[in-house]
């Protein structure tokens, strides 16, 4: 008999500084580890106000992971060591991996009223494929299909699949899924998802119930603040769901419609040793990534 995954763990994302000055919110990152399981972080940059992202992520280094930027609003100017360089605008992905090693550039420009929207998921690599020759994908929106089910609920499938629709990333070695759901009130979304994979979801708009469950007491709830004592059953902007284990996911709008992204993974199951832009298995790994960064020896891909 299949199980719905219950909650783990509920917290918002909080307010951080990247890159050259990018004010953002942090969904989870380094603290969480290793809670998310094969994903690293997850940062939510949104803002209609130029001057806290335009100074945007200049030069820096990445091996060991996977990044992805999924743009919903305003774009997103890049270039890389492998010579890619373009514009991620509204809709698009852009899935880099990094492997042994790219050095790249992410420079925000916003949409014609200033505003940006966006997010970045870092995923790990497992030590075999630490030092794969990196690869990057660029998807455009057009070629992200949406699947509508019943009640008109849709689901953008960036990876993974939704019955016989499948996304356009394929080949990731922790057979990850990601996808952009938007319900409509008083509809249900069912999703199975392979048992022993990690899941998570992020809320980026409206309110929805995350297990059929409702009790905000049933899980850990990291509050806002000392005296909130209010039980928070429905999850709005900017919460960040964990389940633990189970076979399908069941998620609810009701008076409210409520869009979030659903992200799974297949744990990797080993070390982390992580500074800054780069995710390794050992301390010594890390340091000689950053001394082959300082000597010029960085970049091993052809």
């Amino acid at each position: 008999m299949e199980s719905a995954r219950r909650i783990s763990k509920v917290w918002k994302s909080k307010p951080t500084l990247e890159g050259a000055g990018v004010h953002l919110k942090r969904a989870f990152g380094n603290n969480e580890v290793p809670l998310f399981d094969p994903f690293l972080l997850l940062d939510d940059f949104h803002s209609n106000y130029p001057p806290h992202y335009l100074k945007g992520f200049p030069w820096h280094p990445h091996r060991g992971i996977e990044t992805i930027t999924y743009v919903i609003h305003g774009r997103v100017e890049h270039g890389d060591s492998m010579k890619n360089k373009g514009v991620i605008a509204s809709g698009d992905i852009q899935w880099m991996t990094a492997g042994s090693g790219i050095i790249h550039q992410e420079m925000p420009r916003g949409d014609s009223e200033g505003l940006l929207w966006g997010f970045q998921l870092w995923a790990n690599l497992p030590a075999s494929r630490k030092m794969m020759e990196p690869r990057y994908r660029g998807i455009v929106s057009r070629q992200i299909p949406e699947a509508t089910l019943k009640g008109d609920i849709r689901v953008k499938v960036i990876c993974g699949e939704i019955g016989n629709v499948k996304g356009p990333v394929r080949d990731v070695v922790v057979d990850p899924s990601y996808l952009d759901v938007s319900l409509p009130p008083e509809t249900t979304f069912n999703h199975p998802i392979e048992r022993g994979h990690k899941v998570f979801a992020y809320v980026v708009d409206g309110e929805g119930y995350f297990d059929p469950e409702r009790s905000a007491y049933s899980h850990e709830v990291v509050a806002n603040a000392y005296f909130d004592m209010k039980e928070h059953c429905a999850c709005g902007p900017e919460s960040l769901i964990l389940y633990g284990d189970g076979d399908e996911v069941a998620i609810t709008a009701e008076e409210r419609p409520v869009r979030f992204l659903l992200v799974s993974g297949k744990p990797i199951g080993e070390p982390v040793a992580w500074y800054g832009p780069i995710v390794m298995n050992t301390r010594e790994e890390l340091r000689t990534a950053f001394e082959e960064y300082e000597n010029g020896t960085f970049i091993k891909h052809r």
